[in-house]
């Protein structure tokens, strides 16, 4: 049976730039808040890029009182005790690096792409969003090129409005797996839903695997593809793991 369901934000929970669609947004929080009656329902929580406010903000609206995981792998936040757990990769050898990246960031990308900005809240890796595809596109390659060259310790992925260089030892699967050692879960007892090459590494790991409607390729190839798109998508798998769990 499914016990843990972790959703991506964006492209998932919502979609970036764009007015949340809130009627989904709303049935997925009353479907987390019911978790607490009904064994069959799951609880929700996040795994995302983002920066730890903005997965918190997201946390709170959806009525997440579990932990959670925010710049891929890089950190946890346990809501209720007010604890924030910082991947064990991130040696003072690896903040050294990091800070590099971001004086790369600051210099070559914000000069070069002023319409891109840079997530300075972020603690354990380097992100940048730009609304424009062709941008990101342009970014990705010069990130690519970047940590081919003397950061072998980090990878880079995209979504269509954003890019995350991040250590390869702080993915989405390696947080998926620092969360379920926290909560006692095996990972045959938890679903992900994820829309990049980002989520990859988390999607291959769980006992259900989902992908959004408008997701890339990357992530349709190793899960199962859900109807809708983004919010909706999620709410979509997240009824599949309920009658899943009914079925049992």
């Amino acid at each position: 049976m499914i016990k843990l369901f972790i959703t991506d934000l964006d492209g998932c929970v919502t979609d970036p730039f764009t007015t949340p669609d809130w009627d989904a947004f709303s049935r997925i929080r009353e479907l987390n808040l019911e978790s607490q009656n009904n064994p069959l329902i799951p609880p929700l929580t996040i795994c995302t890029g983002r920066p730890m406010p903005y997965a918190e903000a997201m946390a709170q609206i959806l009525g997440i009182e579990l932990p959670f995981i925010f710049e891929s792998g890089g950190g946890m936040y346990d809501v209720i005790k007010n604890d924030l757990i910082w991947n064990p990769c991130l040696s003072k050898e690896r903040e050294v690096e990091i800070q590099e990246l971001k004086k790369w960031g600051r210099k070559i990308i914000s000069d070069k792409y002023p319409s891109s900005i840079p997530e300075f809240a972020k603690h354990t890796d380097i992100g940048f969003i730009n609304p424009d595809t062709s941008v990101i596109e342009q970014i990705f390659k010069e990130a690519e090129e970047l940590i081919g060259n003397g950061f072998e310790a980090f990878e880079v992925h995209s979504t269509p409005v954003s890019v995350n260089i991040i250590l390869k030892d702080a993915n989405k699967g390696k947080g998926i797996r620092m969360l379920c050692e926290y909560l006692g879960l095996d990972l045959e007892e938890v679903a992900y839903i994820g829309d990049s090459s980002g989520d990859v590494p988390g999607l291959k790991i769980v006992k259900a695997a989902f992908a959004p409607n408008n997701a890339a390729k990357v992530a349709k190839d190793v899960a199962e593809v859900v109807q809708e798109n983004s919010t909706q998508g999620v709410l979509e798998a997240y009824r599949k793991i309920i009658e899943r769990n009914k079925a049992l």
